[in-house]
């Protein structure tokens, strides 16, 4: 039997949110949308993952890929 594979994530562990628009500078996606990630089907997930980097650039951020200095 194989293993079962991690479920998709964009996740970049960056997470701080953008006051201006809401969404993650480390992947794009909404708080809401962060809280449910878990509850997601695999294609659910997909289909989000796939427009995050347009809803990132449509808002003017570029992904950060370091975490910030606390």
């Amino acid at each position: 039997m194989s293993p079962v594979p991690k479920p998709s994530s964009p996740c970049t562990k960056v997470c701080v949110l953008d006051a201006a628009t809401g969404l993650c500078c480390g992947c794009g996606r909404t708080r809401d949308e962060i809280a449910a990630w878990g509850s997601l089907s695999e294609a659910q997930r997909r289909t989000l993952m796939a427009g995050l980097d347009a809803r990132m650039r449509e808002a003017g951020l570029m992904p950060l890929e370091e975490p910030l200095p606390s």
